[in-house]
């Protein structure tokens, strides 16, 4: 993963195509093909995710929001670090080492294809134009905290399933976010990044489910993202 994120930097600022996105005016064309909507609303927490329509600064508002969607991840993944329950607390590790270097990645791509853009997270207003710099505000804080996803803190006695249903869901928000850059996004960085996503995310999520099987946990909601799984989905 850490090989393929690094990769995947070099290729988006050094090559020849990637050169020509140091525009953001120029790597946002529509798409070739109409792309069916992702339907939202048989998904916990879908609003939540939701960056708004295709435009000129679609990726911009997409990194912003998948940055800080990574970050309520690491915060959650440091409640179990030193956790004894086998393989939580590596499974924590792994999923803090390769988001971090996506955020890192993410943040060069951001500077080097948005250069005027705030330092600030930033969103589009509510009816603003989602080709234009001049209608994106600054990310609140409510929605910051959506995107995190990280609205309670465990005890002591309960950070083992926390973690591990709270992960479940959080890497379902990661899928809608992905399958949303796929229908939405011409960049094709941006597009490797979220196949990427979709692909270590659903692995993920079933290491999850079989960790809370191991504890006698076996919800339907934990499935409600089965959908998204596939990278040929009618979503993509």
């Amino acid at each position: 993963m850490r090989a393929a994120l690094s990769a995947l930097v070099l290729l988006a600022l050094l090559t020849p195509g990637a050169q020509a996105q140091m525009d953001p005016h120029q790597h946002h064309q529509p798409l070739l093909t109409p792309v069916a909507p992702i339907d939202h609303s048989a998904h916990l927490h879908s609003h939540a995710h939701d960056v708004g329509p295709a435009g000129r600064t679609y990726d911009l508002r997409w990194i912003d929001a998948m940055v800080q969607h990574h970050t309520g991840a690491l915060r959650m993944g440091e409640f179990v670090f030193d956790i004894g329950s086998p393989g939580v607390g590596s499974l924590a590790k792994e999923i803090w080492r390769d988001q971090a270097q996506e955020i890192k990645a993410m943040g060069q791509w951001r500077k080097a294809w948005y250069p005027e853009a705030s330092i600030a997270p930033v969103a589009l207003r509510a009816g603003g134009d989602p080709d234009a710099m001049a209608d994106l505000i600054r990310m609140g804080q409510a929605q910051i905290q959506a995107m995190r996803m990280m609205s309670s803190t465990p005890t002591a006695a309960t950070r083992v399933t926390w973690f591990l249903e709270g992960m479940l869901h959080h890497h379902g928000g990661a899928l809608l976010m992905a399958h949303d850059a796929l229908a939405k996004s011409s960049n094709p960085t941006i597009r490797r990044l979220a196949r990427t996503i979709i692909v270590t995310q659903r692995q993920e999520i079933i290491r999850l489910r079989t960790m809370l099987q191991r504890d006698g946990l076996n919800k339907p909601e934990y499935h409600q993202y089965d959908s998204l799984f596939s990278l040929n989905s009618r979503h993509s």
